[in-house]
């Protein structure tokens, strides 16, 4: 499993015209691949590791001052360009496998005590953001 943490001071998912996830305080913006060896161990790994990473103001983490996540599903995070000059992707596992792990990543971050907003699996989606900082970390387990 690998995520990409950003911190920012707002972010939003937009599919088509609606608005499916914001944050509207300053909190974290996850990208999140899922690969074929991931399991529920890799999820609730990934969870703790984001709710509990110290890259907020001060040395903080989400945890310590409840900052709001949102959490968005990226299989292109297992991209692969080194050969030639189209990306293949088959390190990223496929929707049977990935979807429910996503799901399982959003869930234990909820159980955390995290306020999550997500995207729509396998849309397309339109994100922005106001990174702060910029601080941006990759995640890999």
């Amino acid at each position: 499993m690998r995520a990409v943490v950003q911190t920012v001071s707002s972010a939003s998912v937009r599919v088509g015209d609606e608005v499916v996830g914001a944050l509207t305080a300053p909190g974290l913006l996850v990208y999140l691949g899922v690969t074929h060896t991931d399991d529920a161990a890799s999820a609730a790994w990934m969870a703790r590791k984001i709710w509990t990473l110290r890259i907020l103001a001060d040395e903080q983490s989400a945890s310590d001052v409840s900052a709001p996540v949102l959490v968005v599903s990226q299989f292109t995070l297992y991209g692969d360009a080194r050969k030639g000059r189209r990306p293949t992707w088959e390190a990223a596992a496929p929707r049977p496998v990935s979807e429910p792990l996503y799901g399982a990543v959003c869930t234990a971050l909820a159980d955390l005590g995290a306020h999550v907003e997500h995207g729509v699996f396998g849309a397309h989606m339109e994100v922005s953001s106001v990174n702060q900082g910029p601080l941006t970390v990759l995640l890999e387990h």
